[in-house]
Parts: structure tokens; sequence; C-alpha cells
């Protein structure tokens, strides 16, 4: 998310201010997760919050982004069955219990506020998608993807089961998981 008008941001103070974003999620839950007890962690001040990020939720997106962005390689080594499960690997263990509050929590804020909805897809789901949508494309390309499956499908069948776990059963993110959904959208 671009910074907002003002002073630029402190890549300090941006630092600490996510990292007690995600401190005070697993400590306190979403509910009571607020913008002043995010900037009392972190030992900036309200406005300073306020001045970057619209709310909470927005401070938990970009944490979250950024957090994806360090963990899940985009592998690209000619394996396509070894980089897509390197890939969903990378993924599903990237999903640590604060990762995965924060995950329940802004989609759940993405159905109530359509702003924010937006912004979560753009943000978030988006450019997972596409880093996804590259891997799978370049199998599609080499006649490795499942015969019955478009690339589009492909995505939207390995995303659907993440947040089908994240958001209903509730049960693991693992390698299981990752050598299935490989299986099933390589030939």
């Amino acid at each position: 998310m671009p910074a907002r008008p003002g002073r630029r941001r402190s890549e300090e103070s941006r630092r600490a201010i996510l990292a007690a974003a995600y401190e005070l999620l697993t400590e306190t839950g979403y509910a009571r997760l607020t913008v002043e007890g995010i900037a009392a962690r972190a030992g900036t001040g309200k406005q300073t919050v306020y001045r970057w990020w619209p709310g909470r939720a927005d401070v938990l997106l970009e944490a979250v982004t950024v957090h994806a962005r360090r963990h899940i390689p985009q592998p690209d080594t000619g394996d396509h069955a070894a980089d897509l499960r390197a890939f969903l690997g990378a993924t599903f263990a990237a999903a640590t219990p604060p990762t995965v509050e924060a995950l329940r929590a802004l989609m759940a804020e993405a159905q109530i506020d359509p702003a924010f909805g937006e912004r979560f897809r753009a943000t978030l789901l988006a450019p997972r998608r596409e880093a996804l949508g590259a891997l799978v494309s370049r199998a599609h390309v080499a006649g490795a993807l499942a015969a019955h499956l478009t690339p589009d499908d492909a995505v939207d069948l390995a995303f659907g089961a993440l947040w089908y776990r994240l958001l209903a059963t509730r049960e693991p993110l693992d390698d299981r998981l990752a050598a299935l959904l490989t299986r099933t959208l390589l030939r």
C-alpha cells in the first residue's frame, strides 16, 4: 500500500509497527487489536500509524504481504512438479499461527468492508495469484498441466483448498496437501 502524504516513513518505525501488529494479534486476537496498542508496542505515536495506514486491518495487510514476499519463493527450475511443490510448500509453511490469525481476520474484514476488500484483493490476493499463475502457466505451455485444467482453474483449486482449510475446517496446511495439489494439478 502506498504511503499517505506527509513525512517519509522511517523504515525502522515501519518494521516496528508491522512486528507490533503481529505480536499483539497473537496475544490479544483481532477483535482486541487497536491502532493505539500497535503504536504503543512499536514505540511510535498512533498518528504515525494513521499517517501511513487507514487502520489496523491495513497494517496487518502490509505485514502479511511482506511476510509472503519474504518467505515464498518463485522457483523456475524447469521441473514443474518441483517448482509447484516448492511454492505450495513454502506458502503453507509461511502460514504460521500469527499469519493464519491475520489471514482469517483480513478475509473477514474484506467481507464486511468493501473498500478494504478491494485493497485486500489488490495487495495480497492478486500478487499471490499472479505468482502461482506464472508457475502453472509455464506448466501449461510445457504440456505438464492436467489436460482438463486451465491455469486459472489450477490457481483456483490450489488457493480454494488453502482458504477452505484456513476458514472452514482448520485442517493443517502441510506437505501432504502440497503433494496432493501438485499431483492433482499436473499430469
